[in-house]
């Protein structure tokens, strides 16, 4: 997972480090996440997912050759989004993996098969009754990290079906199991081990909110801010017509509508202001004013 971090935050240092012009300082980045992105490839995949990662022994955690914990969400989520791999099919198959073994009907658990006894090289995520907590209960924050992963290989559907799962929007049909209140994401969900898998515990305590707020409007409807404007790139259920959205950025609005004509996840053919039509998907920063952003996918 840190490794994974790692990634995806140096190349963001070195992108900041560009903006401002200190170009060697951004190369030097750079070098250290491209070892890292090597040292991962080696020593961190298990062939159809990334390990979790090495015990004080030098053992695997969260590899196939585990009796339980073979797999886990963290270095999952974390390795697709650095894209560790993507080209190889590393990310496509680490997903597939988490849809195999990970995903129940309630969410994306933390990790399978659950812990049955103490392993003492684990600790506390041992301790826990299978299904809750640590021990393969659905910790909500994390689910978010497998959304945007999916979406950076284009799969809308799956990544919005995650995002449906957590969502207290669309859990109302089952508040006499979930339990906690109806407008507020929880810390967990029991998972699919759990005695009744489903309910959930610890409301308000987790970073759910913001990631989940985060994958659904950086990734899903794929409006990202980046330094020289707004990079509008959705990855939706290519059963979507559309959707239309009202975003404030840097003093001014933007009302953005985008049309899916030709029923694709992701992709985009035009992207006009005003009318007239910009290039690579960017819409240039205007400071004041109200500006009409016009995306069609395709």
């Amino acid at each position: 997972m840190i490794a994974g971090l790692f990634v995806v935050y140096g190349k963001a240092f070195a992108q900041l480090c560009r903006q401002i012009g200190k170009t060697a300082e951004a190369d030097a980045a750079m070098q250290h996440v491209d070892q890292m992105v090597e040292a991962i490839k080696q020593h961190g995949w298990d062939g159809d997912w990334y390990l979790r990662a090495y015990d004080f022994f030098g053992n695997k955690v969260g590899s196939e050759e585990n009796e339980e914990g073979k797999i886990f969400i963290e270095s999952q989520g974390w390795c697709s989004m650095a894209e560790i791999g993507k080209e190889e099919g590393m990310v496509e198959k680490a997903l597939d993996s988490v849809k195999e073994r990970l995903d129940c009907e309630y969410g994306i658990v933390l990790n399978n098969p659950a812990f049955t006894r103490y392993v003492i090289e684990y600790g506390e995520i041992s301790t826990y009754p299978p299904g809750y907590k640590e021990n393969a209960g659905i910790f909500c924050h994390n689910n978010p990290w497998i959304m945007i992963g999916e979406t950076l290989i284009g799969r809308g559907e799956r990544a919005w079906d995650y995002y449906r799962k957590i969502c207290p929007a669309y859990l109302e049909d089952i508040s006499d199991l979930h339990k906690t209140e109806p407008y507020v994401y929880s810390q967990m969900i029991a998972g699919k081990d759990a005695f009744k898998p489903g309910e959930a515990k610890n409301s308000w305590l987790t970073g759910t909110a913001s990631w989940n707020f985060y994958a659904i409007s950086r990734y899903i409807l794929g409006i990202q801010p980046q330094y020289d404007g707004l990079l509008i790139n959705p990855c939706i259920p290519a059963d979507w017509k559309g959707f239309e959205v009202v975003r404030k950025f840097r003093g001014a609005t933007y009302h953005i509508k985008v049309t899916n004509p030709h029923g694709v996840s992701k992709g985009v053919r035009r992207v006009l202001v005003n009318g007239a039509e910009v290039a690579d998907q960017l819409v240039p920063v205007y400071h004041s004013g109200e500006y009409d952003v016009e995306v069609i996918m395709g």
